[in-house]
């Protein structure tokens, strides 16, 4: 194959890895409108979650990384949150400890998001 596609399969990974991040953190919403989306969010967080406290990498990250060095373009160090969305939200360099609240701040956002989505499934039949 030719560089250019292995360049769109690279920057196509980065989209869908982006796409389960936005997921894996503000999904529950979805579940206010779809509530059977839960079966698919949960198990994403989860892996969110694990992600975050054992400091690894989600595999869209070697994959993309593959695809760059299969386009004969430079990779990066680190992982997709580390290379792609850190800068944007913290300083450059993410730490384990980094991660960790990273991880504590999904937990804690999502119990938000779906103790509104039990209230919303308890109270539906009583309005």
């Amino acid at each position: 194959m030719s560089s250019t596609i292995y360049l769109i399969l690279a920057e196509l990974t980065v989209l869908l890895h982006f796409l389960f991040v936005a997921f894996v953190t503000v999904g529950a919403l979805l579940l206010l409108r779809w509530p059977k989306l839960i079966w698919l969010h949960l198990p994403a967080l989860f892996w969110g979650i694990y992600i975050q406290f054992s400091g690894g990498y989600c595999p869209l990250t070697p994959l993309e990384k593959t695809f760059r060095q299969l386009a004969d373009i430079e990779t990066y160090e680190g992982g997709f949150i580390n290379h792609y969305l850190i800068p944007i939200i913290y300083p450059p360099g993410l730490t384990h400890e980094m991660q960790i609240m990273i991880g504590i701040g999904l937990i804690v956002l999502n119990i938000v998001i779906y103790s509104l989505f039990i209230y919303r499934q308890r109270h539906r039949g009583t309005s």
